[in-house]
């Protein structure tokens, strides 16, 4: 069992009691709270893992409490139980963030199977963190794909998670107990792709001293996802459409067909209409695959999973016996801040450089490294690290200037220095940890106002 606790809130003293018992009965360690304020006094100095709360609640009803979890620990599950169980009730919980909820009355059972559900997912899990709308709906379209047979192309920018996506499409089909085969089509050599795709027979090349079943045969039953399609020779796209069509592989170097039964999905970070435009990408396999196209969002564009997916990171990354680290508020807000150009992938390498260097038991704004920090020059002579100093300063010069010149307004001088918003406000954040001086004159007072409007 995990070493986190379930917390329960629930004002009748009776029922808080049976409900605790229920689960320390199943070994859950439990923490018990007759409000709202105490349960948040709770999870400030313990583990908890879950939170089971009652909504009718004085003087803080449970939709208040849920608030207050999802701003100061999003990735923390929570589930709300009602009296009333009106759909209205349920819309609203689930709408502000609530991970299930329960109807009163329930039995012990029920209570079990949505603890078991939620104490048991691992903080390394491979399952998408979805608290962001646009990841909500997008998995909720994903879920509906996978029951059907459909071939789904994931597109995206690299690092948001498109494998991740196409492993939850596989885990909610009717395939997910049998093998979930991924292939890395820009990571093999352009001669060796095929024979790992097909197979090969023993001397069907040099070296090929024995009989090697291929991918698409190693998926057979399951589901076989080609990563990164683009970047594969369109002669092989060829040979790939003719497996797909006709469900049967012939291995190289073999006379015998080999039938199949396996879901393609394929996933790319480039605009496949236009490659094939471009002649760079076959018109029918580009039809066969994009039966059901899914988009994954970058994510400076679904900033709601950046904090849950910090805590993740964390909890994934941290070493040893320590107590997990908590993510400060000055942290977080220059993580929301960050424009993520290389996306979750970023996202885990920040949090990862920041435990190995941390000293305490949060990790504060100073403690975050991203990736176009200054390196440590050192090891540089004089003249090179006049060089860093001065191209810095004339950034930072520059950045003065473009928001003197449009009397502080973000956006515009953010579009002359051709960057975004986001960035601007990271580089003004980076200036003041500098020690740089921020003219009075360029800071409006509508500041805060705008940084909304960048959002």
């Amino acid at each position: 069992m995990t070493e986190s606790a379930v917390l329960i809130v629930e004002d009748d003293a009776n029922l808080r009691q049976a409900l605790s018992e229920t689960l320390s009965g199943r070994d859950y360690p439990v923490f018990s709270a007759e409000s709202g304020p105490e349960a948040l006094s709770i999870m400030d100095k313990e583990s908890v893992g879950l939170v089971v709360s009652d909504v009718q609640m004085e003087p803080m009803s449970g939709h208040e409490l849920l608030g207050h979890i999802r701003r100061n620990n999003p990735a923390l599950p929570a589930v709300l139980m009602t009296a009333y169980g009106t759909i209205e009730n349920a819309v609203e919980g689930m709408r502000n963030g609530a991970s299930d909820y329960l109807v009163k009355p329930f039995a012990a059972s029920e209570l079990i199977g949505v603890v078991d559900r939620y104490m048991r997912v691992l903080p390394d899990t491979d399952q998408p963190i979805a608290v962001d709308p646009k990841t909500v709906e997008l998995l909720r379209v994903a879920a509906r794909v996978a029951a059907t047979d459909a071939t789904v192309t994931l597109s995206g920018e690299s690092g948001t998670g498109k494998e991740v996506f196409a492993r939850y499409i596989h885990d909610q089909s009717e395939r997910s107990n049998a093998p979930f085969v991924a292939i890395n089509c820009a990571a093999i050599p352009e001669n060796m792709l095929e024979a790992v795709l097909f197979g090969h027979e023993k001397g069907a090349f040099t070296g090929a001293n024995a009989t090697h079943a291929g991918k698409f045969e190693q998926a057979n039953g399951g589901t076989l996802l080609l990563d990164e399609i683009s970047e594969m020779d369109i002669g092989l796209q060829a040979k790939i459409l003719r497996v797909i069509q006709e469900r049967e592989v012939e291995r190289v170097g073999g006379r015998e067909t080999i039938p199949l039964n396996v879901r393609v999905l394929a996933t790319t970070n480039r605009d496949l209409r236009q490659y094939v435009a471009d002649g760079k990408f076959r018109e029918d396999l580009y039809y066969r695959l994009n039966v059901f196209p899914l988009h994954i969002p970058p994510l400076r564009q679904r900033k709601g999973d950046i904090l849950p997916l910090a805590q993740l990171a964390i909890c994934r990354h941290h070493q040893g016996d320590r107590i997990v680290p908590e993510l400060a508020a000055s942290a977080q807000t220059e993580l929301l801040a960050h424009d993520w150009p290389g996306n979750v992938r970023e996202l885990e390498n920040v949090i990862q450089r920041s435990l190995i260097m941390l000293a305490e038991s949060e990790i504060t704004a100073a403690d975050l490294v991203f990736e176009d920090a200054p390196a440590d020059t050192g090891d540089l002579d004089s003249e090179g690290q006049a060089l860093r100093t001065d191209l810095k300063s004339r950034e930072f010069q520059l950045i003065i200037d473009a928001l003197r010149a449009d009397a502080g307004n973000r956006r515009s001088a953010a579009e002359k220095l051709g960057i975004s918003p986001r960035t601007l406000r990271y580089k003004l954040a980076q200036m003041r940890k500098a020690g740089v001086a921020i003219p009075a004159d360029i800071l409006r007072s509508t500041s805060t106002k705008q940084d909304a409007a960048d959002e």
